[in-house]
Parts: C-alpha cells; structure tokens; sequence
C-alpha cells in the first residue's frame, strides 16, 4: 500500500512534462547518495527546468563542447549525465570532455555503442564520476565494457530493448542497468521487469507542446466566434 505523499506545484510550474507513473516501479540506481530512477533524455534548458525527472541525459548528435556542457549544467536543479562523443569524438578528447564535464559539476559522463574498451578504461582512471556506455545490442561485448570501468550500461535497443536488458540481466544480475522504456507506461513496465534499474524518458519537442496549446487557444476563439454568429 503506498503512503500518501503531499505535492505542492504552485500556479506558474502547473504545467510541466511528469514522466510516467510507472517508471517509479524501478529500484533505481544510487550515485553519490542520491538514487535515481528517471532521467529525462534532452538538452533542451526549458524542458529541463520544467520536468520532474530525477536527472538529466544529455546526448546530442554533434561533437560535445564545453560551453554546451557548462550551459546545460546551469540551467538544470537536477543531476546532469553529458555526452562526451564515442563516434565522431575519439581518443584524447573523450577523456579531456569528461574531465572538463567533471570539473564543471557533471553527475556523470555518457559516451555511446562505438567508444572503443581502452578509451573507457583511460576516462575510468582519469575521472571519478560514473561512465554510462550506451548498449544497442546483446552481441556486444559487455564483459569487456564492465572489465574496463564502465560504471552503468545504458540499454537504447528501439522495440528490442526490453529483450537486450534481459539477456544483460540473466549474465550481471547485479550491474546496474538503465534503458529506454519507449512512449506508454506498458513498454516501461516491461523494460523495469526485464531488469533496468532506471528509465530514460524522451520527451515531446517544445514545438510539439506549444502546437498544443495553440490549438487549445484556437478552439476557444472558435467557439466564441460561434456564439457571436448565434
């Protein structure tokens, strides 16, 4: 039976992206005494300041620069997990981003499927803040990902994902696992009881939601128009 919880939202922040109720079913992962079950998937500031997830992960398709890291970092009240490359950006320079994203307050760093075992093992013995290594297959060779330093896997395998932390968690039933629980609180529910510990959310595009609320506001004039030709 869940005890009851007061909220309070105010009349300003009413409105605000609340991530599934069901991701809150997940055990979540503990880092640095704070445990985290949500992680809103953008670098969008306003939906970062308007979200009730528990941290944030940035990831974008471009090389990482510091300025968006620092810029990200001031804009979120919550923990902030950076990319730092894994394609595009290689070698040396992963490890100077993590260090600079560290140095700047970065909860942890994010690099994705194609960072290769020796850069992770370098950025372990530079940083002290957790490596999150992007999953997208069970073929992948994830003992060497762990033996290396990685500290959670981060499962984005689209329909499959729920399949890959299965087959993750069946090996590691103990590693700490986050994935991508897809849009309806069932698929989330699913990726929880294969084994994710955590969930991370994408949410709609700012356009999406005030395409919304333009609609709404056309309806209502609309209406009024229509009262007035009655």
């Amino acid at each position: 039976m869940r005890k009851f919880v007061p909220e309070f939202k105010g009349l300003l922040r009413s409105h605000m992206i609340e991530l599934p109720r069901a991701i809150r079913d997940a055990s979540g992962i503990i880092i640095f005494g704070k445990r985290l079950k949500s992680f809103v998937f953008s670098t969008d500031v306003a939906i970062i300041r308007n979200t009730n997830a528990d941290a944030v992960i940035a990831v974008y398709p471009f090389t990482p620069q510091p300025r968006i890291t620092e810029a990200l970092l001031l804009a979120s009240d919550v923990p902030v997990f950076c990319g730092v490359g894994g394609s595009i950006t290689t070698g040396k320079r992963i490890i100077n981003l993590a260090l600079d994203a560290e140095f700047k307050g970065a909860m942890g760093v994010v690099v994705n499927s194609s960072t290769p075992n020796e850069v992770i093992q370098q950025m372990r013995e530079t940083i002290d803040i957790p490596i999150i290594v992007t999953v997208v297959s069970e073929y992948e060779d994830i003992e060497g990902r762990i033996n290396s330093g990685t500290t959670i896997l981060n499962v984005s395998g689209a329909k499959r994902t729920a399949h890959i932390v299965r087959k993750i968690r069946e090996k590691y039933p103990e590693f700490p696992i986050m994935a991508t629980g897809g849009p309806t609180e069932e698929s989330i529910k699913e990726t929880i009881e294969a084994g994710a510990n955590a969930i991370s959310y994408t949410p709609p595009f700012t356009g999406e939601i005030l395409n919304e609320i333009m609609v709404a506001h056309r309806k209502r004039y609309k209406l009024q128009e229509n009262e007035e030709q009655q």
